[in-house]
């Protein structure tokens, strides 16, 4: 297969949304495959392979990947009210009203705590301890996700 041939392919691979491509031609087969490659900070590097058809595809030898440091979280002291589910956390049940807790407030197991909207829902979160309210994790009108500590309850 001529080189320029070969070279375009791979571009039409490379800018679709293709991600293996096998032609089968007089003079032999070539295979194309778009891989996800290493990532090296934060970026994904395309890995190509082409071969003709008895020879063997040879493995893409990984970038060295840098090593980032990932900012580290204050761990606080206390029981944390995490995030049933993925949505946007309110403190209060409507934008003028006063917030459902504030820090310094003692609760009791069972009380209202914050809202979760998650598809057009407002869904009450309810303290799952009793205690005082140390600290609050998010801001009013944050997008949340399953898991995140939203309060931390002493």
């Amino acid at each position: 297969m001529d080189l320029r041939k070969l070279k375009t392919l791979i571009d039409l691979v490379s800018d679709s949304n293709v991600s293996e491509l096998e032609i089968t031609e007089a003079e032999g087969k070539v295979r194309i495959v778009k891989g996800g490659g290493a990532m090296v900070q934060g970026y994904a590097q395309p890995v190509y392979a082409a071969a003709p058809s008895g020879a063997p595809v040879a493995a893409p030898v990984a970038a060295p990947v840098t090593a980032v440091a990932a900012p580290v979280e204050e761990v606080a002291a206390g029981h944390a009210v995490k995030s049933p589910m993925v949505g946007t956390f309110y403190r209060s049940s409507s934008p003028g009203a006063k917030p459902f807790v504030e820090i310094g407030d003692t609760i009791k197991q069972g009380d209202t705590i914050c809202i979760i909207e998650a598809m057009k829902i407002l869904n009450e979160i309810e303290a799952d301890k009793s205690g005082t309210v140390t600290k609050i994790q998010c801001e009013n009108g944050q997008a949340v996700e399953y898991g995140q500590p939203l309060f931390i309850i002493e």
